[in-house]
């Protein structure tokens, strides 16, 4: 009896072990008949590097599509009353014109709305976060953020994801990662990968500068370009790079210079303050030398991103420079912790004109144009 018992377990298991072999062959050959996704191809000039991605998260064509659609879908928030492209709109650049950008309960926020451009080669995020080194990271904020409500995913995200379970998201999905049911997981990674994808290198600038067109540029705009990079301005110091902002990282530059700075934009109580309601990266690392310091955005389409400073306070680029050439405001008594390259400088209005005609020259009308397009 035992050794039938013996017998007949195993057979069993052999059993057991044919039908796990053939349901792994099924799997195999299942798997081998989908489609992969496919590997993003960066449209970029032969000398442009391309930005990191992280591996986790892969950027392909599939991912781009899918996120594409969510930036644009209101479904995205509670209540759907707003989308992504609500406060970074194509034809700003992926800005908005707004002195601050409004949450989807209608709660006015902090900041104006920074422009998506070139944020792949980013190496911090939002205006003032010296711990948020992903765009993967840096999406949880808008999608979470309580205090003030933005999109208001937090409480409400099974009725949210209820919303892509219809079959063209769920074939989308699918494609993208090899899953048709809608997780917040993945609608954060197929956010990233567009928005990882929005690259500009495209201006008059860049015909200059890396496609040797030497008329590319007006004699105002040359004028303005040596203006921009010489001593007297400074401009260049916090905003250089293929990016114009110290805030950047490719696969030349593997780590980033400091990318925060104190502007003097604030003085409260005379020994440095900014107004509680932003403190900058003070807010997040407490540490008083960081008092009022903002990242310095790239000024790549900067001319379709107004108004600026991270409360928008600065109407127009005429107004940016003149606050410059004064050293920042309240110059009689300067914040104490103001960036050493903010001291003010002589300008006359044609050198006004001229920088302004430069920063003009940043921007990639083609880059608009196409992504404002696909908006409609």
């Amino acid at each position: 009896m035992a050794v039938a018992a013996l017998l007949i377990c195993t057979r069993r298991r052999a059993l057991l072990a044919f039908k796990a072999a053939i349901i792994a062959l099924v799997a195999m050959i299942l798997g081998a008949c989908s489609k992969s996704p496919t590997p993003y191809i960066w449209n970029l000039p032969h000398n442009i590097p391309p930005p990191p991605v992280p591996a986790d998260n892969p950027v392909t064509e599939e991912s781009v599509i899918l996120g594409e659609k969510l930036f644009f879908d209101k479904g995205l928030s509670a209540n759907k009353a707003v989308s992504c492209s609500s406060c970074h709109e194509p034809e700003h650049a992926f800005s908005e014109p707004k002195t601050v950008s409004v949450g989807a309960n209608g709660d006015a926020l902090n900041r104006n709305a920074l422009a998506l451009v070139n944020v792949a080669y980013n190496a911090s995020f939002t205006w003032a976060h010296s711990n948020l080194e992903s765009i993967e990271k840096q999406l949880m904020i808008p999608l979470f953020n309580e205090h003030p409500v933005e999109m208001g995913v937090t409480g409400n995200e099974k009725r949210i994801l209820k919303r892509f379970e219809g079959s063209e998201y769920r074939a989308l999905f699918e494609a993208a990662y090899g899953d048709d049911t809608p997780n917040l997981n993945n609608i954060v990674k197929a956010l990233a990968s567009y928005v990882r994808s929005l690259v500009s290198f495209n201006s008059a600038f860049d015909n200059y500068a890396y496609s040797q067109d030497d008329d590319a540029l007006t004699a105002q705009q040359l004028e303005g370009l040596n203006l921009f990079f010489s001593e007297r301005t400074e401009c260049f110091h916090c905003h250089g790079g293929l990016n114009f902002t110290q805030s950047s990282k490719h696969s030349f530059q593997p780590f980033a210079a400091q990318p925060f700075h104190n502007t003097g934009l604030y003085n409260e109580d005379g020994k440095g303050s900014y107004p509680e309601s932003d403190m900058g990266l003070y807010s997040v690392t407490h540490n008083k030398q960081d008092m009022g310091k903002f990242r310095a955005p790239t000024l790549r389409n900067i001319a379709l991103t107004a108004p600026y400073m991270h409360d928008g306070s600065i109407a127009t680029l005429d107004e940016v420079i003149e606050f410059y050439a004064r050293g920042g405001n309240l110059a009689e008594s300067p914040n104490p912790y103001r960036s050493p390259f903010i001291k003010g400088f002589t300008i006359s209005e044609d050198e006004k004109a001229a920088l302004v005609a430069f920063l003009r020259s940043l921007t990639d009308e083609q880059f608009v144009k196409t992504h404002t397009t696909r908006k409609n």
